[in-house]
């Protein structure tokens, strides 16, 4: 099989495999275009805040625009932290099972290469936050030092997933600085509350690479918890839940946002019940089911957002 045609090891029958031109297939996969569950996760927060923002200002004509601008920024822009990912573990991924086949492992592209494409995209990104205000544009740029930082953390911490859930949750803050011009109370509760679920559903999917991982000596929360887990996503999960209420409370959210907070708990109750660490699969499935809780508390958001912009 051609490095072109290569698939990598967890991720096969999607688009990517099937239609995207051969030349461009290595960049796609090493921004993982073929996986977009990461950029979805991404966008989640940056949704909840755009609605949440939208629904205290009473005003959503510019909603719709900003809903689109993130969904390209944050799948450009997980893709540029993909390839810097990549750039600086491709030595410890060709260790992993599950990562030996990514393309730079996989010698599939350069690094060189690798670096143009993350530079692409980039700007891409750039693009899309110069549609904001001032305040917006500053406060994006300022979490490229979290990303920049997020792939030495498995070599130094435990705790991993924190920062991962630091950079994942950025969106948290970027629809109240694009809509309000502030970053206030409201959107540093709800924040908060993102970087908790990060850290609870980042550690289920960790648990796919534990075995690898503490024979190269990486550190993860799933290794740290191991078999108390669950404990842990029982801590994770309800405090996640608790801080967005208490954020909804405090952008005076109406009851479509209460239904959707209620489904989103509920879809993560089951995601603890399901869960067994020793079953790789599962783990992969949960993890990717997040984004469907994610779309549940927007959808309540969403409504609640045109609710209050029309009475």
């Amino acid at each position: 099989m051609s490095a072109a045609t290569a698939r990598v090891a967890d991720s096969t029958g999607n688009w990517v495999d099937t239609h995207a031109p051969l030349w461009l297939r290595p960049y796609l996969r090493l921004s993982r275009f073929d996986r977009p569950i990461g950029s979805w996760l991404l966008l989640m927060p940056c949704w909840w805040s755009a609605a949440l923002a939208a629904g205290i200002a009473r005003d959503v004509s510019s909603l719709p625009l900003v809903i689109a601008l993130f969904f390209i920024g944050a799948f450009v822009m997980r893709g540029a932290g993909c390839a810097w990912n990549d750039i600086t573990d491709r030595d410890l991924d060709a260790s992993v099972e599950r990562t030996r086949s990514r393309p730079l492992p996989a010698g599939q592209i350069s690094v060189t290469q690798a670096l143009a494409f993350l530079v692409l995209q980039a700007l891409i990104g750039l693009a899309v936050l110069l549609q904001f205000n001032r305040f917006a544009i500053l406060t994006g740029i300022a979490s490229l030092v979290i990303v920049a930082i997020y792939p030495f953390m498995k070599r130094i911490t435990w705790w991993p997933q924190v920062v991962l859930g630091l950079a994942f949750s950025w969106g948290a803050l970027m629809g109240f600085a694009v809509t309000l011009g502030r970053i206030d109370l409201t959107a540093v509760v709800l924040y908060a509350g993102s970087i908790s679920w990060v850290i609870g559903y980042d550690t289920i999917y960790a648990h796919q690479d534990a075995e690898d991982d503490a024979l190269i000596g990486i550190k993860s929360t799933a290794r740290l918890f191991g078999e108390r887990t669950h404990l842990a996503l029982s801590v994770f999960y309800p405090v996640a839940v608790v801080l967005i209420g208490i954020a909804l409370a405090l952008g005076g959210a109406r009851w479509p946002a209460w239904i959707g907070l209620i489904a989103f708990a509920a879809h993560l109750v089951w995601q603890i019940r399901r869960l067994d660490i020793r079953d790789g699969a599962l783990c992969l499935r949960l993890f990717k089911s997040n984004r469907d809780a994610g779309l549940l508390l927007f959808a309540g958001l969403l409504v609640d957002a045109v609710m209050r912009s029309i009475t």
